[in-house]
């Protein structure tokens, strides 16, 4: 098993990277986190005869636009589409004509799960519950092959980040901030406050991505704020796009 980060940038695209995505890929089915514009690689990875399941965490368009590229794919087997109470009404309203092509008119079938919070068992076994923003965001949990990871964007501190968390074989959650930076309307996590929740939460490792654009402008400055997560939680990385790392 092993997560393959197409897309790390919060907000918009830069020579740094693509707005948000990430790819799980399992033994027996390929899991996205998110659909910001680097899913537009995914069919580079991913083995098509398998079931695909897209987790969105929330409705800003960094983290959906790329739901109009789902016409260059060729899936094969299920394609279901997981979120928040309400997803397939938002999005059947944003994937539809003037926009872009419609759900019903791709070459597969696409399904729709909507979650309340709570542990479910689609399959991959998976516990969602909301997090702390500006607009209701889901943060997932998912058990499956004997390993467990955390998905939390976007999000300021908060309790469900470190249950979601707990004991994690992989953590992956948000930077968008610098060093020593909180917004009070603009909840978003710094490497600080990152590292220090995946400590309380008793992560294996921690993986930052969703490095705000407007302020991560080069890959440079991504590894300082790697080297500030490491002095509070060694385990720390910040990813780039491309990157993989085997769980």
């Amino acid at each position: 098993m092993d997560i393959t980060f197409l897309g790390t940038n919060g907000w918009y695209d830069t020579g740094t990277g693509n707005t948000i995505c990430t790819l799980l890929r399992t033994k027996k089915s390929n899991i996205i986190f998110d659909a910001g514009t680097g899913i537009y690689k995914i069919d580079r990875y991913i083995d098509h005869s398998k079931d695909t399941f897209l987790f969105l965490s929330h409705f800003h368009l960094d983290h959906i636009i790329g739901l109009h590229i789902l016409n260059k794919f060729k899936f094969q087997k299920r394609f279901v589409i997981v979120g928040q109470r309400g997803t397939k009404k938002i999005l059947s309203d944003i994937v539809a004509p003037p926009y872009t092509i419609s759900f019903g008119s791709l070459r597969y079938d696409v399904g729709f799960i909507e979650l309340s919070e709570g542990k479910h068992d689609l399959p991959p076994d998976v516990e969602c519950r909301p997090l702390f923003h500006s607009e209701p965001s889901m943060g997932y949990r998912i058990s499956i092959d004997g390993k467990t990871i955390s998905y939390c964007l976007d999000t300021g501190p908060c309790d469900n980040l470190i249950e979601l968390s707990k004991d994690a074989d992989l953590m992956i959650t948000e930077c968008s901030f610098p060093a020593g930076m909180f917004v009070k309307g603009w909840p978003h996590l710094n490497p600080e406050l990152a590292a220090k929740a995946a400590l309380q939460a008793n992560a294996r490792r921690l993986a930052l991505i969703h490095f705000d654009a407007s302020i991560y402008r080069t890959l440079k400055d991504r590894l300082k704020a790697q080297r500030i997560a490491r002095t509070i939680f060694p385990g720390a990385l910040a990813a780039n796009d491309g990157m993989r790392i085997k769980i």
